[in-house]
């Protein structure tokens, strides 16, 4: 797969999770919760678990080309995938919040959302390469 097309997938599966994970907020904030804190943790809790299950399988199927399957398996590198996350999670918020206290505006505050977005997702994708789907681990999985 050329450099574009993977630039392509890759971003575009990213849209198609986050889609995922607001539509599914949505449908938990319209049940009627007791609570307006309770309904906004369930619905944060249940877009990030939906939007993080679509783009591991679409990164799974469709980037990696990763076919192997089994609950062990599947477990062992939704697991990876899910650390490799949180790392670059990490990227993104410390860039927000680095350019909020640095200029105090909204507007560099998004510029360092975006900037860390950008390093995240290159990151993520270079952690899952190569320690969540690597050749030489699915050859392992496969003995």
């Amino acid at each position: 797969m050329s450099r574009g097309t993977l630039i392509l997938r890759y971003a575009g599966f990213a849209v198609i999770a986050v889609l995922v994970n607001l539509a599914t907020q949505r449908l938990v904030l319209a049940i009627g919760w007791p609570g307006p804190g309770i309904g906004l943790a369930a619905a944060i809790a249940a877009g990030t678990a939906t939007g993080l299950v679509v783009k591991y399988l679409l990164d799974k199927r469709w980037i990696f080309y990763d076919t192997q399957g089994g609950l062990a398996n599947h477990g062992r590198k939704f697991a990876l995938y899910t650390t490799m996350g949180l790392i670059t999670t990490a990227v993104f918020w410390g860039t927000e919040t680095l350019f909020w206290l640095l200029w105090k505006t909204h507007a560099m505050r998004e510029a360092g959302a975006v900037i860390g977005l950008a390093i995240g997702y290159i990151t993520k994708y270079q952690l899952d390469r190569r320690f969540v789907f690597a050749p030489g681990a699915r050859a392992e999985a496969a003995e």
